[in-house]
């Protein structure tokens, strides 16, 4: 095989071109951001623990967990939408059902969104200042009793 692509004579070896291939796919739109950490949220059941993909930079918030097709139980990603604001979010382009939770600076949180429909451009809204969202899959907040309140254990949040 020829892999010729410099025009000047030099190939390019096979395993080059396979490996770029493969990295362009694992990078495509369903990029993950790199950032993974863990969470806890104190409940009146229990301390419950996540492992989120931190989203800070503004392409990792706009892609969020679009164009995936699964989340496990127990994984989420936080955006950090600091300094504290009204924040809003949507489902464009998100293939699964999400429990949107809305947290305070101080670690409260603020507002639960749950079951949210995928693929809808409905706004929904923190409902107040928000500082970090957490995105777990749906039926997570129901599931350990996830509630307005609780207060979310991470270092972007004061209230640790």
């Amino acid at each position: 095989m020829n892999f010729d692509r410099t025009g000047d004579g030099h190939r390019l070896h096979p395993w080059l071109l396979i490996f770029s291939v493969l990295a362009l796919c694992l990078l495509g739109p369903a990029a993950r951001a790199a950032n993974v950490q863990p969470l806890e949220i104190v409940t009146q059941s229990g301390v419950q623990v996540f492992s989120v993909e931190i989203a800070t930079t503004d392409e990792e918030k706009a892609t969020g967990l679009m164009y995936r097709k699964e989340l496990a139980d127990g994984k989420g990603m936080l955006f950090d939408f600091s300094p504290e604001q009204q924040v809003s979010m949507w489902m464009k382009n998100t293939y699964i059902s999400l429990d949107m939770i809305f947290i305070r600076a101080d670690g409260r949180i603020l507002r639960i969104a749950e079951d949210t429909e995928p693929l809808s451009t409905k706004i929904i809204s923190s409902g107040g200042l928000a500082k970090g969202v957490l995105e777990v899959i749906a039926g997570t907040a129901r599931k350990y009793r996830i509630a307005p309140g609780d207060r979310v254990a991470h270092p972007l949040f004061s209230g640790r």
